[in-house]
């Protein structure tokens, strides 16, 4: 902490995260358990990546869209968990406010990118299943580029802006968070400026990148289910809602989580609550995705066995 004389305040150089502060019996359980979180959520998204790239089956836009959302969930995993481990490995929870404000950039940014790259993959499910005859035409290469790049400049340069103002902002006390990372809200709670401009800024931000992508997926899906369900036979109905069920899955479990823990009031009785709805999607969607997708999906387990053939044959 350093003592400014012009206005007699404590400005405040690190942050405490209190985390998980009502469990000390089970940090040790913990660590463990995140750490096996963490290697299996790398070790799953690494591996559908190479996959994507490798094998030429796999060369499709929905494959093209997965590879960006499993390479998506190892920057996000890696945001979170490193300095989560840490602090219950060693005890340690401070962090510096430029550390928190980098960790706070990373995850303001990933989480708009994730939303888009949803919304992206939810008009490619839309384009095939409602759009058959048209659908190589429209889903060209050109577009895939323009929908990837577009999904992670938004979610980055919206965050730029909202970090600028958030890196000129003085802490003066208290200096704990209460949470496990630096999430927007309690750390903005901890400036001593004014915050009513990037309150609403925020607002704005989170309606272009969060809100809108989210009622695209919806209305796709409103028009994807009308479409199944006029095609007149079981086994076609099947078919087609098969093609897109696991993308389904992971757009409920993401926003189900996020809806759920910044809808709560914040209340020290919910608090808690919300914490562990947190995890759901900062730590368990990461690792859930490349589940989901591969043992819901004949093509990626397809091309697993035929790569895990490849290297014994090499052995």
């Amino acid at each position: 902490m350093e003592n400014t004389e012009e206005d007699n305040q404590t400005v405040i150089t690190q942050f405490i995260l209190l985390g998980f502060r009502n469990l000390p019996h089970l940090h040790i359980f913990l660590f463990l358990l995140f750490l096996v979180i963490y290697i299996l959520t790398m070790a799953g998204n690494l591996l559908i990546v190479v996959l994507v790239v490798a094998d030429p089956h796999l060369h499709t836009p929905m494959y093209f869209f997965l590879g960006n959302l499993s390479c998506l969930e190892v920057c996000y995993s890696s945001t979170i968990l490193p300095r989560m481990l840490a602090g219950l490995l060693t005890g340690d929870r401070t962090i510096s406010v430029r550390g928190c404000i980098v960790q706070l950039y990373f995850f303001g940014s990933l989480v708009p990118t994730e939303c888009s790259l949803l919304a992206a993959m939810s008009y490619d499910r839309y384009l095939a299943i409602c759009k058959p005859l048209h659908y190589a035409t429209l889903m060209n290469d050109r577009l895939l580029l323009q929908l990837a790049a577009g999904s992670w400049l938004s979610g980055f340069l919206n965050c730029t802006l909202i970090i600028c103002f958030v890196s000129r902002f003085t802490f003066c006390g208290p200096n704990e968070i209460d949470h496990f990372f630096c999430d927007f809200l309690p750390v903005l709670k901890l400036s001593c400026n004014d915050i009513t401009l990037i309150t609403w800024l925020s607002l704005l931000t989170t309606a272009v990148t969060a809100l809108f992508p989210f009622l695209f997926t919806l209305m796709s899906y409103v028009y994807i289910i009308g479409t199944i369900l006029r095609i007149p036979s079981t086994i076609g109905r099947q078919k087609a809602f098969s093609t897109c069920a696991s993308h389904l899955l992971v757009v409920i479990i993401f926003y189900g989580t996020i809806l759920i823990v910044y809808m709560f009031p914040d209340t020290s009785r919910l608090r808690n609550l919300s914490k562990t709805f947190s995890v759901f999607y900062t730590v368990l969607t990461p690792l859930i995705n490349p589940l989901i997708y591969s043992l819901r999906n004949k093509e990626v387990k397809g091309a697993l066995r035929k790569s895990l053939s490849k290297q014994t044959v090499r052995f």
